[in-house]
């Protein structure tokens, strides 16, 4: 049953790739249509097709390889041939400012498609605690050490010092004996130094509540800052921080919105340390450890997917999917050919260019001859084609999977 559970979430993960591509495709569709440009074909995925229908001047369409799509525009340079009749429709004719909203309506169109998987998360199953918030989602009916298993039952008449306290769930921890806590990290911190009765001010229900709780020395594992752990006696409470937070669809719109932003910060980060993580790849076809920071093709996401699926970790899930969004989205804005931020830089860089020639009072530029930027653009096409495939190699013999 699990491997059929697996198999069904690598496919619809996969179909959410598939999904997320049309989307972008439709975006460019819709806003070149829009501003009354000429769209002659609208397909998803490559090779032989499949089947095709037309409606007005647009043909529609499905072909073999499901590995992207295209939307063909009419007159996308200035070098393209076009029909007298299709001149004044032909994208190279339209402003600027147009020009740049079609080439950029792909990536806009994966970032709200991610803010909307967010959005709904936030709603369903809940954002991820990313900021370390210091809430509490579980008292434990007691504290004991390490030599006593998770699951073992408490001793009667012995309840966490949390517990005796009253603290609750969904209490956020503001100070411990006078210092500010302002993540979990700083709580747990804290705690592990105290012994006896000490002031615990938390906020509920949005007033400030003081507590006093007795908090015990017991022996715990803990990490000695060197990659190993030890024994030691720390101080314990028996609470459980809150792991993600669900919203209400009024306060779900800023979560998901600062969340977003979130993730963005972390994939222009990821961006920007993809070149330094591709020899990892290569180390790991070879057999080495595959780091688990190192990128990963949309096999490798598929399978995570499919074992997201198998665990029921269906928040994991939707956060893959947000995240592949926001990152095609990102890279695909990239001020490199053929990507639609090599054609944006493009755009912009006539317009500024006859902007100036205009000032010093000269006629405006001819258009970019993209002839001479081939050589550029077969760069691209070559190393990001070296990348896909190493990648997807690695998640083959060697992928990343949930534990």
């Amino acid at each position: 049953m699990n491997t059929v559970v697996n198999i069904l979430g690598v496919l619809l993960f996969a179909f959410g790739i598939a999904v997320s591509i049309a989307l972008h495709e439709f975006g460019h569709l819709l806003t070149a249509k829009a501003f009354g440009m000429k769209v002659t074909r609208y397909f998803i995925g490559f090779g032989p097709k499949l089947f095709s229908f037309r409606k007005g001047e647009t043909e529609y369409g499905l072909k073999a390889i499901p590995a992207g799509g295209f939307c063909e525009i009419t007159g996308m340079t200035a070098l393209d041939e076009v029909h007298p009749d299709d001149r004044k429709r032909a994208f190279y004719n339209q402003k600027v400012w147009k020009r740049v909203v079609v080439l950029s309506a792909g990536s806009i169109t994966h970032f709200i498609l991610g803010f909307i998987i967010l959005l709904i998360l936030a709603m369903s199953l809940g954002l991820p605690n990313n900021k370390d918030e210091p809430v509490l989602a579980t008292i434990a009916d007691c504290v004991q050490d390490h030599t006593v298993p998770y699951d073992a039952p408490c001793p009667a008449g012995a309840p966490s010092p949390a517990k005796s306290a009253g603290l609750q769930p969904g209490d956020r921890i503001l100070a411990i004996s006078g210092q500010p806590i302002a993540t979990w990290s700083d709580m747990q911190k804290v705690t592990r130094d105290l012994s006896g009765p000490n002031e615990f001010k938390v906020l509920r229900d949005g007033k400030e509540v003081a507590l006093t709780v007795d908090v015990p020395k017991v022996s715990r594992q803990v990490t000695d800052g060197k990659g190993g752990t030890e024994i030691k006696e720390v101080g314990a409470i028996g609470v459980i921080v809150q792991q993600s937070f669900t919203y209400g669809p009024v306060e779900a719109v800023p979560a998901a919105v600062s969340f977003t932003g979130t993730m963005f910060v972390n994939t222009w980060q990821g961006l920007m340390r993809f070149p330094e993580r591709i020899p990892a790849v290569v180390k790991a076809i070879g057999g080495g450890e595959r780091d688990l920071d190192t990128p990963i093709s949309v096999v490798g996401a598929s399978r995570l997917g499919g074992d997201a699926a198998e665990r029921g970790l269906w928040a994991f899930f939707m956060l893959m999917l947000a995240g592949l969004n926001f990152f095609v989205g990102v890279f695909n804005l990239l001020p490199l050919l053929p990507l639609d931020g090599g054609h944006i830089a493009v755009n912009l860089y006539e317009r500024v260019r006859d902007w100036l020639r205009k000032l010093r009072g000269k006629p405006a530029g001819a258009p970019v001859n993209y002839m001479r930027l081939l050589p550029l653009t077969y760069v691209v096409i070559f190393i990001g084609g070296a990348i896909t495939l190493l990648t997807v190699t690695a998640d083959i013999v060697n992928p990343i999977r949930l534990q």
